[in-house]
């Protein structure tokens, strides 16, 4: 029976929609909730609001790396910038 099962499965075709659409949908909104959190901790109690918003500089930039690798238009910005150097 499992050996028709894999057969089944391996004519189908199969992919990581459903795991990439999980991911997007629940755990990238409870690593951001945890990291602003984290930043509230971390300097507002102690009034180093200098150090938060140095912090969130890094957040920024690391949710804008997210955005590109998730909307698949990394390539379209590397060939952007390998054309500002090769002309």
């Amino acid at each position: 029976m499992t050996t028709m099962t894999l057969a089944a499965l391996a004519q189908g075709e199969l992919n990581t929609g459903g795991v990439r659409n999980w991911l997007l949908d629940n755990i990238v909104p409870l690593v951001l909730l945890a990291v602003a959190l984290l930043l509230l901790w971390l300097g507002g109690g102690k009034g180093d609001n200098a150090g938060v918003m140095r912090r969130l500089g890094g957040v920024v930039i690391a949710l804008a790396l997210i955005g590109l690798a998730v909307s698949g238009l990394g390539v379209d910005v590397g060939e952007w910038l390998a054309g500002l150097f090769t002309g």
